[in-house]
C-alpha cells in the first residue's frame, strides 16, 4: 500500500471542555512528522483520533487522506509502553495481531523482522527476560509486523536510556523508510533528529517549523541539530511561561 497525506481538520472536547482547535493538521506521505507541545494540549488525543481509536473527546472535524482511501485500517499504533504479553514468547508476541484477527501467522517474516532489529535468537524468549530497549525492539518488530504505510508512534523511546533512544530512533528511520510517520514527543532532539516536519502543538493552534534540510536520521552532534533543538526547546519553554 502505498504511503498517504494525512489530514486532521477541526476541534476536539470533553463536553464543554476544548482540547484543541480549531486546527488544520497535515503529515505529508511517506515523511516524518514530528508533533511537540506541552502536557494537555491535546498531541495524544490527536494521535487516537488518526488511529481510529477512542480517544475520550468529542471530535467535530474530518480525517482524511490524499488518495480518499479509509485511513484506520492502514495505520499502525506504537505506544510509550511495550504492551508485551508476559506469558507470550517473543515470536508470539510478535505475531500477536494475525492471531487476533483469526489469521495464520507469517513465522518466516516474523522470524526475518526480529533479525532486522538485532534480535535474531531471540524468537522462544520470554519478555522478562529482556531490557527495556529490548522489549521496545520486540514492539517494533510487532508494528512492523502490521506493514502498515501509515506509523502513529506515542514517544515509544521516551523511557529509554539515552543510548537506547538514539539507536531505536537511527533503527526506526530505516525500518520506517517510505511510510508515513507521526511521532508525537516532548524531546526536542529526537525531533531535531527524525523530523521532516515539525509541528509545535499550543493552546492556540498549531505552528509549523523549518527542519534542518539535511535527510533523516541526522547525527545528535551535528550543527543543525543542535541549532534546531534548541529553537525548539526555547519555543516549548516560551509557550509554557505564557500558558
Amino acid at each position: 500500500m502505498k504511503a498517504p497525506t494525512i489530514t486532521l481538520e477541526g476541534s476536539a472536547s470533553y463536553g464543554a471542555v476544548p482540547v484543541f482547535g480549531p486546527l488544520k493538521f497535515e503529515a505529508p506521505a511517506g515523511a516524518w512528522t514530528c508533533l511537540l507541545g506541552s502536557s494537555g494540549v491535546g498531541k495524544s488525543t490527536l494521535l487516537r483520533l488518526l488511529a481510529g481509536l477512542d480517544a475520550g473527546a468529542i471530535f467535530d472535524g474530518t480525517i482524511s487522506s490524499n488518495d480518499g482511501a479509509p485511513l484506520r485500517a492502514r495505520a499502525a499504533l506504537m505506544l510509550q509502553s511495550d504492551m508485551l504479553l508476559p506469558w507470550l514468547s517473543i515470536l508470539r508476541n510478535v505475531t500477536l495481531g494475525a492471531r487476533l484477527r483469526g489469521e495464520k501467522a507469517d513465522q518466516v517474516r516474523a522470524t526475518q523482522l526480529l533479525n532486522d532489529v538485532g534480535l535474531a535468537g531471540f524468537a522462544q524468549r520470554m519478555p522478562n527476560t529482556l531490557s527495556g530497549g529490548q522489549r521496545q525492539r520486540v514492539a517494533l518488530a510487532r508494528t512492523l509486523m502490521e506493514d502498515r504505510p501509515v506509523m502513529l508512534l506515542d514517544e515509544p523511546f521516551s523511557a529509554l536510556d539515552a543510548k537506547n533512544r538514539a539507536a531505536m530512533q537511527e533503527l526506526s528511520a530505516r525500518l520506517f523508510s517510505g511510510r508515513t510517520v507521526v511521532l508525537v514527543t516532548h524531546d526536542p532532539y529526537e525531533a531535531a533528529r527524525l523530523g521532516t516536519s515539525v509541528v509545535v502543538m499550543t493552546k492556540a493552534g498549531l505552528q509549523v517549523l523549518k527542519s534542518p534540510a539535511t535527510p533523516v536520521i541526522r547525527a545528535y552532534d551535528s550543527p543543525d541539530v543542535m541549532e534546531f533543538a534548541t529553537k525548539l526547546l526555547t519555543l516549548l519553554h516560551n509557550e509554557s511561561d505564557a500558558a
